[in-house]
């Protein structure tokens, strides 16, 4: 997925940070300038839990007359992970290397496509990855992208022309993401991660009467994690709590993938096709802010605004000839409250508030927009950031998911015949940014 781009900046501003931060320095000196980096070496168990998302593209196929929609089974996933990390140093400052195992239960469903009689499900039960892991570390934070091996079991099934059809069960494929992890104090640590599973695409089935569906499979997977460390960390010292008081300005990237539930009614026929809008692309902005600081609690109030390319053109229903669908996000944006607990230079926070966006639909070329307004909620994390000396103590870099819900709208068409179109606006965020902060410093002198 698109998404991963937000991986790769978050790699960028991890590597920055260490050039910066781990210039050559004396062994020793009679007050330390710095508190030991964190060691990430040895084994480490964990859980995690959090959402999955299927972007399935399916083709029915009906003697000369194709039908293309996303199934997107959403639901919760949970799970255990374990590995061993190995750090080091380079010119760039400690790198980790790393690999990981998991295995996630899911309750991944979606049984809401319909077109015109037509039905088609799918599930995801399960799956598991085993991944390597490359990171940079800054203090005691670690930036890493991942990739690896990945399997689960993904059943697709339905109705056709009257005729019922299963397909799927156990599949593999590969995985890639990235994520970000920090000391919590002791041998617990926190993360936040992105994976992106593509488990292949089974081929084409049969469900007789010269019918074929074909499903690919892409999950989506946003999750967070608590581990920890067998053995402990004996040299690093927990520095002071960070000043997050004051005003902020920043920049962000990253990408969305939505799950639009959408109806068409033909009106002097009353029939009716449900499916999903699947828009998926690249998403980046300008946010501000202002933080209220009380120990290790931290209040905030955050606005920002974003252009996107999110963009569904691949529905289609009698492709060619008959209707063509094409759902574009332009922007959005949102008004947060913020709400974290700071330990060490590392701030984890969770964050909710009003959401609002342009959509824009196109049915055989023909488009309009509107403007809708809604909510949002989700989850970051903000550490510290340098760039070669550049960039000193008033600068933080922030890893965050956000869920975005626009609602529900309703508009009357004539697609030949008078028509009524439904749609529910649902993306999920994942990106990257730095801030820059107006006190000085952000990250307590030690």
């Amino acid at each position: 997925m698109k998404t991963i781009i937000a991986g790769v900046a978050l790699l960028g501003t991890a590597v920055s940070a260490q050039a910066a931060d781990l210039a050559v320095k004396a062994p020793y000196t009679k007050a330390p300038a710095m508190a030991a980096v964190y060691d990430w070496t040895g084994f480490y168990l964990g859980v995690n839990a959090g959402l999955g998302l299927g972007r399935d593209r399916t083709q029915h196929f009906n003697g000369g007359v194709e039908n293309s929609t996303y199934l997107s089974p959403l639901g919760a996933i949970g799970g255990v992970q374990a590995g061993y990390n190995w750090q080091t140093n380079s010119f760039l400052g400690p790198i980790v290397f790393g690999i990981e195992a998991d295995i996630q239960g899911a309750d991944m469903r979606d049984g809401s496509v319909n077109l015109v009689g037509d039905t088609f499900n799918q599930r995801l039960d399960w799956f598991g990855t085993v991944r390597g892991r490359v990171g940079l570390v800054t203090g005691p934070t670690l930036s890493y992208i991942t990739a690896g091996y990945a399997y689960g079991d993904v059943k697709t099934s339905g109705v056709t022309g009257g005729v019922p059809f299963a397909m799927g069960g156990g599949r593999s494929g590969w995985t890639w993401g990235s994520g970000v992890e920090a000391a919590l104090g002791g041998n617990w640590t926190g993360k936040i991660e992105y994976l992106y599973l593509d488990l292949g695409d089974p081929g084409s089935i049969y469900a007789g009467g010269g019918q074929a569906i074909r499903s690919e499979l892409r999950e989506h997977i946003f999750r967070v994690g608590l581990n920890y460390r067998i053995g402990g960390n004996s040299t690093y010292m927990q520095t002071a709590t960070a000043n997050w008081n004051g005003f902020y300005l920043g920049g962000n990237f990253g990408s969305g993938t939505a799950r639009n539930r959408s109806t068409v009614l033909d009106v002097p026929t009353a029939t009716t096709s449900n499916f999903n809008l699947s828009p998926d692309g690249f998403n980046g902005g300008v946010q501000a802010g202002y933080n209220w600081q009380a120990g290790s609690t931290v209040f905030g109030i955050e606005t920002d605004i974003q252009g996107a390319s999110s963009e569904d053109n691949k529905t289609c229903f009698d492709c060619g000839p008959g209707l063509t669908v094409n759902s574009k996000l332009p922007w959005f944006g949102t008004l947060r409250g913020r709400l974290g607990y700071a330990v060490g230079p590392s701030l984890f926070y969770a964050t909710g508030g009003l959401a609002y966006g342009g959509i824009k639909t196109a049915f055989n070329g023909t488009s309009f927009s509107e403007t809708r307004t809604g909510w949002t909620v989700g989850a970051g994390i903000e550490t510290p950031f340098t760039l070669l000396g550049l960039f000193g103590p008033n600068w933080t870099s922030k890893t965050e998911y956000l869920y975005v819900d626009l609602g529900r709208s309703t508009t009357n068409l004539t697609l030949g015949t008078p028509a009524v179109f439904t749609t529910n606006v649902q993306e999920h965020i994942f990106r990257t940014g730095l801030n820059y902060h107006f006190n000085a410093p952000v990250v307590a002198k030690y």
